[in-house]
């Protein structure tokens, strides 16, 4: 028998079916970076219109984890997609360098500066370390399939960085909204620094809750007061759940507008809010409290009470913060320990007394404490407390409570000294809630969440007392603490030389250098460095001076088109850019903020090493491969928790695999095929194929759309869906025979080719934001002359189709289905074996009937059965099966096994088999194609 093997158009490429990303991507990453891959894009696409997202800086310790990846990830298909819709697209990574953390690693290897090290070698044993961990870091990031300036990145600790650093500061001074104050911040042990609101996380806490009277000073006044007798032994009642602020109170606080009690308790008498009388006497064991007489708390105001232990009395006054959610409507104030105390403080000029010193240690004057360190204040305070018959009673209280995000330990407030980005005093609230609104948040959700975060925030504490950091380069009256009038002219001369010498220009200098006459004697140097969350807060303006100073316009960097970081930002980084950029600019630093959520496991359970759930993304890569994960971020409904685990990598390796194959199939069957001299016009399409065009066109209006959205998940379902049902299930299914038995040249195959080349044009770019590695792997193997590269390219042109046919597209397709499920029914049944072994009899009539008879004999090929024919449902018999059909209508279905014989080549079982005494095992069909004179099919 004659083998046709070699008459059929098998397809043919070198696009291997097995990815191998793993090792492959690694090499394919490497000639990225030989060939100047991004300088290309951005020098192909430098006459295009500028999109901008601002990297936020990751930090500059450790590797990096599986939310690292999400997020460069999802800015890389954000920068890659805007690149399709015809903007130039730049992407500069950049990293955090200063801080804490960094410290306490250098530290651990050289010591404590002033013990084993000074300070200018501890900053550049810092800037080392620092520089150690971007280049890991950097290394992961690339791996990820992540186009961007690697090279050129912005780092914080660089001196231009720096320097512009120091001049945005002094812009925001000029406008007024820099002060100096002392006042309680957020102060961390641990650290021996102030912390940021952004650096505070809360956690549960036990802590001992009490109930403290402080004796009435003047017991005449009291009974006044209430209008009583003088009261025996009366004491004001106070509850806190931090004993160690007692040596610094001042004051106790009562609302005006409630009501207290003076309660007879045993041998002596209490006050306490009339509302709580019974709560807190029944904590405190005291039984049948009977109360004496009541009064407002503004008829209190002005009375005075003494101190259990501390040689003082202490005023009543108003607090407008008192409430009876807890404890005794009287609240003890400590204005060196809390912000409302401080504010209480400052209206009625209490002392702000700070006995902690910055080392966690109350100062050796203090009461009963002195010397101690106030994590072991607790102890001898209960003791003072029960030896002065103060301590009504004690209980554990679990409660939430400040803690430092670095060292997971309980904060503390301390009034120091400290520069604050005043909220109010130059209207920054105002600008920043206003900036809020004009800016669109995805979700949006995130507008609400920051708003009210801005509205809520206190005054913006930017100092920290470190060694690594940029200095808050001010010079400082030693007499009046006011920083000097030319301070935004000093600071940026300051910047200059840090552009030129680095941060030594200020560390290593003295005021002589900066100032002259009777001023070096009247001015001292600050000591602190700026908050980490000012360094990466400034990105919108520094970092584009240090990278892409081309850009900027009167030295003002352009709006962001995009911001994108997690969840926790919105406290964070968004908040400081915020705020930096209205400071400043008056206005947003960016148009757009989309925020990401965090990664769990499948149980939404959060990532821990103890748990074992820890998914690593270099793990991913070595065993799946980048592109792998990448779709798993796309995939991932970002808006929410976003989980990830083993299982669900390998089915989205499954996912990937059916992409995959089918850009596969595209390239096999565009093997030989030039665009320049075999594309058809749309014109000359068969109808199936400007129908595929048609399809194709439009999903890429829908996918446009979704990328524009950032609604990547659907970008997923519908390229995956596309692939599997559109293609797979459907029209590369009824190309085969025509593609495979077909003369190569003939009007009918280069239809086809003609259909799929537009196809894969067209997916190619679709998945390059997603699937990287994999677009570039399958655009060099694209038909036609190819000098670009695809990250380069916009949206594919597909050509305008006419689709005037009096085919009914979604009709056939509706059909399709329920003759498949037929037949699959019948092969289960043994009755066939592949469909090509079936004939299909559809009863159907009216307006069914004639979108189906417009097919004509071509059905077969639409429904891969042998033969297929639309007669009257009356004159069907035998098993029939009636299905109703999607948009009206219903078909009578019977498949029976197809008269003939198997042709040879194509597969199908036809009567004219053997016909033509030259080819005796073709049909007659398959015969006029290997001699070269087929026809193109009418519809498929």
């Amino acid at each position: 028998m004659t083998d046709y093997k070699d008459s059929l158009n098998l397809p043919q490429t070198d696009f291997p079916m097995q990815a191998k990303l793993a090792q492959r991507e690694p090499e394919r990453l490497a000639r990225w970076e030989a060939e100047g891959l991004y300088q290309r894009v951005q020098q192909d696409t430098a006459d295009r219109p500028r999109f901008w997202l601002i990297d936020g800086p990751p930090y500059a310790n450790g590797d990096i984890h599986i939310g690292h990846a999400v997020n460069k990830v999802l800015k890389d298909m954000i920068v890659k997609s805007r690149r399709l819709d015809g903007y130039c697209a730049p992407y500069v990574p950049g990293w955090d360098c200063h801080g804490l953390p960094i410290e306490l690693q250098v530290e651990k290897k050289h010591g404590k500066v002033g013990q084993k090290i000074e300070a200018p070698e501890f900053r550049a044993a810092c800037r080392e370390y620092a520089m150690s961990q971007v280049e890991r870091q950097r290394e992961d990031f690339k791996r990820l399939g992540v186009l961007g300036d690697w090279e050129r990145p912005y780092l914080t600790m660089k001196p231009a960085y720096e320097a512009e650093q120091l001049r945005s500061l002094a812009a925001i001074i000029e406008r007024g909204h820099v002060a100096r104050g002392f006042k309680p911040v957020h102060w961390c042990l641990d650290c021996g620094s102030s912390l940021a609101e952004a650096e505070v996380e809360y956690q549960d806490k036990t802590s001992p809750a009490i109930d403290v009277v402080f004796a009435a000073a003047d017991a005449a006044d009291l009974a006044a007061r209430f209008g009583v007798d003088a009261p025996t032994a009366a004491g004001f009642v106070i509850w806190t759940t931090t004993p160690w602020t007692l040596p610094a109170n001042q004051a106790i606080c009562v609302h005006a507008e409630l009501d207290y009690a003076l309660v007879a308790a045993g041998d002596r008498q209490l006050i306490i809010a009339a509302e709580l009388v019974e709560a807190v006497c029944a904590r405190a064991g005291i039984e049948s409290p009977e109360v004496l007489a009541t009064a407002p708390g503004a008829a209190l105001a002005g009375a005075r009470a003494s101190h259990p232990f501390a040689d003082r009395t202490v005023p009543i006054t108003i607090g407008e913060h008192v409430t009876l959610d807890a404890g005794t409507g009287l609240v003890h104030t400590a204005p060196a320990h809390g912000l409302e105390d401080f504010e209480v403080g400052q209206r009625d000029g209490l002392p702000v007394d700070n006995p902690v010193a910055s080392n966690g240690c109350f100062i050796d004057t203090t009461p009963v404490v002195g010397g101690l360190h106030l994590r072991k204040a607790e102890a001898p305070i209960l003791e003072a407390l029960e030896a002065a018959g103060a301590l009504l009673c004690k209980a554990p209280l679990q409660h939430s409570y400040p803690h430092c995000w670095r060292h997971k330990t309980p904060l503390i407030f301390r009034a120091t000294p400290q520069w604050f980005v005043s909220m109010d005093a130059a209207g920054l609230r105002e600008t920043a809630d206003k900036a809020i609104g004009e800016t669109k948040w995805i979700p949006g959700w995130g507008e609400r969440r920051i708003r009210e975060m801005v509205a809520g925030r206190p005054d913006w504490c930017i100092s920290r007392q470190r060694y690594w950091g940029v200095p808050i380069a001010l010079l400082v009256h030693r007499e009046t603490g006011d920083m000097h009038p030319r301070s935004a002219e000093l600071m940026r001369a300051v910047a200059d030389r840090v552009e030129a010498e680095g941060l030594e220009a200020w560390f290593g200098s003295q005021v002589g250098d900066w100032l002259d006459g009777d001023e070096v004697e009247a001015y001292e140097m600050a000591p602190d460095t700026l908050d980490v969350w000012f360094d990466s807060g400034v990105v919108h303006q520094c970092g584009f001076v240090s990278t892409h100073p081309q850009d900027l316009v009167d030295g003002k960097a352009p709006v962001a088109d995009f911001y994108l970081e997690g969840s926790d930002q919105h406290r964070g980084w968004f908040q400081s850019s915020l705020l930096t950029a209205c400071a400043m600019h008056g206005r947003a630093p960016y148009r757009n903020v989309l925020t990401h959520g965090f990664t769990v496991d499948e149980q939404g359970r959060k990532m821990s090493k103890s748990v074992g759930n820890v998914v690593a993304p270099q793990k991913v890569m070595n065993e799946l491969g980048a592109d792998v994960l990448r779709l798993w971020v796309a995939a991932s409904d970002y808006r929410g928790e976003i989980a990830v685990s083993g299982e669900l990598l390998k089915r989205i390796a499954d996912a990937y695999r059916r992409i995959r194959n089918t850009a596969r199939f595209l390239l096999g069957n565009l093997h030989g095929f030039d665009p320049a001299t075999d594309l058809l016009p749309a014109d000359q399409l068969l109808a199936v194929d400007r129908w595929a065009v048609a399809e194709a066109a439009a999903l890429q209006q829908r996918l446009q759309q979704a990328y524009r959205e950032c609604e990547f998940h659907q970008v997923y379902q519908r390229i995956h869906n596309y692939c599997v049902v559109d293609l797979g299930g459907l029209y590369l299914d009824i190309l085969k025979d025509r593609v495979y038995t077909m003369a190569a040249d003939s009007r009918g195959r280069r239809s086809a080719q003609t259909a799929m080349y537009h196809v894969l044009e067209g997916l190619v770019r679709w998945i390059a934001p997603v699937l990287s590695f994999t677009a570039d792997e399958i655009w060099e193997r694209m038909p036609g002359a190819r000098d670009g590269t695809v990250f380069a390219e916009s949206w594919h042109e597909f050509p305008a189709v006419e689709r005037a046919d009096a085919l009914d597209w979604p009709r056939l397709r509706a059909v399709r289905e329920a003759v498949k499920k037929c037949l699959e029914a019948q092969r289960k049944a043994g009755n066939i074996g592949g469909s090509l072994e079936a004939s299909l009899e559809l009863g159907v009539d009216g307006e069914l009937a004639e979108a189906l008879r417009a097919a004509g004999d071509e059905l077969r090929f639409w429904f891969l059965t042998s033969t297929a024919r639309i007669v009257d449902p009356g004159e069907q018999s035998g098993e029939v099966e009636r299905v109703a059909i999607e948009g009206g209508g219903s078909i009578g279905i019977v498949v029976g096994r197809a008269a003939g014989e198997k042709c040879g080549r194509c597969w199908h079982r036809r009567e004219d088999v053997g016909s033509v005494a030259a080819h005796p095992a073709l049909c007659a069909r398959c015969v006029a194609n290997v001699d070269g004179d087929g026809e193109a099919r009418e519809l498929i």
